[in-house]
C-alpha cells in the first residue's frame, strides 16, 4: 500500500485503541467491513459486530455479514429491526434517514451499553460528507463515532487497504439500503421492497455489477441504472425481452432505462439545492 494509505492505517490503529471498547454496524460493505476488521484486529475481545436485519436491507447483506464475521472469528449479532414501524419512515420523507438511523443506532447504543461497550462506530468516511445525508444528524446527536474518517479515509483509501488486507469487499460495489430506491413521499411497504430486491437480484444474477433499479409510480414503473457502458447490453434483444418478461412479472407495467447512467443519490436531485452538501 502507498505511504498515504499506510499513514491512514496507523492513525485508524490509534484512533480505535483511544476508544478503547467499541460496538461496530457492521452492513457486509465496504466501509463497514473494514471497519470491523481492523477493530477487531486492535481490540479483539474489546469489539463487537452488529448487523441490523430489516426490509430495508437485502438478506444477502446479512448472510455475507454472519460468514465474514464466522471465518475471521468475530463476535457478531445479528439484530431484527422492525425499520417501518418506526415513526415517519414509512412515509418516505425526504430526512427518513435521520429517522431511520436515529431508531437504528439508539437500539445499536442500548445493545452496547448492556455489554459494557463504550462507543457504537460506523462506516462514514470523508466521502459521505459531499451528498444530502440527513442520517448524519442522528450520528451526531447519538454521539456515534466514525473512526475512518476521523482518520481521513476517502473511498479508494478504503478499497486500495482492503485489497492491502486481502479483505474479499475490496472491490465489492456500493449499495445503499432498498428505501433508497424510491421517491421521496412515496410509502414504503413490504412488498415495494421485496420486489425492487427481487429485481436487482435479476440484474445481479445477469452479471451486473453497479446498479439501481428506480421504483416509481407506486411500482408501476422500473428505470435502471447501470454504467454508460453497459446500457448497450441492456438493449440486447434477447436480454431486453426477458428481462421486460421478468420486471412484468414482479408487477412492473413499464420497464425503462435511464440514459444518464448510474450514479448515487440520483432520488435527491429533486431536493431543493440548499439540500444538498
Amino acid at each position: 500500500m502507498n505511504q498515504d494509505v499506510q499513514k491512514k492505517y496507523q492513525a485508524l490503529q490509534e484512533r480505535l485503541r483511544e476508544l478503547g471498547s467499541v460496538a461496530v454496524a457492521f452492513s457486509a460493505g465496504v466501509d463497514s467491513t473494514l471497519l470491523v476488521y481492523v477493530a477487531h484486529e486492535v481490540l479483539g475481545g474489546e469489539m463487537q459486530a452488529f448487523t441490523a436485519q430489516s426490509d430495508f436491507v437485502p438478506q444477502r447483506d446479512v448472510d455475507d455479514a454472519v460468514a465474514f464475521c464466522a471465518a475471521q472469528h468475530i463476535p457478531h449479532e445479528v439484530v431484527p429491526f422492525p425499520i417501518l414501524t418506526v415513526p415517519h419512515v414509512q412515509e418516505n420523507p425526504s430526512d427518513r434517514c435521520y429517522y431511520c438511523k436515529h431508531a437504528l443506532f439508539a437500539r445499536m447504543k442500548e445493545l452496547a451499553e448492556a455489554r459494557g461497550i463504550a462507543y457504537v462506530v460506523d462506516g462514514s468516511n470523508l466521502d459521505d460528507d459531499g451528498d444530502y445525508r440527513p442520517g448524519h444528524r442522528a450520528l451526531h446527536e447519538l454521539g456515534i463515532v466514525s473512526p475512518l474518517h476521523d482518520a481521513g479515509f476517502r473511498k479508494q483509501d478504503i478499497r486500495d487497504l482492503s485489497q492491502a488486507l486481502g479483505l474479499p469487499t475490496w472491490n465489492k460495489p456500493s449499495f445503499a439500503c432498498l428505501a433508497s430506491r424510491f421517491p421521496y413521499g412515496e410509502q414504503l411497504t413490504p412488498a415495494g421492497l421485496a420486489r425492487v430486491n427481487a429485481a436487482e437480484e435479476y440484474l445481479m444474477a445477469q452479471g451486473f455489477t453497479q446498479f439501481r433499479v428506480r421504483d416509481h409510480g407506486a411500482g408501476t414503473i422500473a428505470r435502471i441504472e447501470v454504467p454508460p457502458a453497459d446500457i448497450g447490453r441492456l438493449l440486447d434483444p434477447a436480454l431486453r425481452a426477458e428481462l421486460t418478461a421478468r420486471f412484468r412479472e414482479l408487477g412492473y407495467q413499464y420497464v425503462t432505462v435511464d440514459l444518464q447512467g448510474y450514479r448515487t443519490g440520483a432520488m435527491n436531485e429533486v431536493l431543493p439545492t440548499a439540500k444538498h452538501g
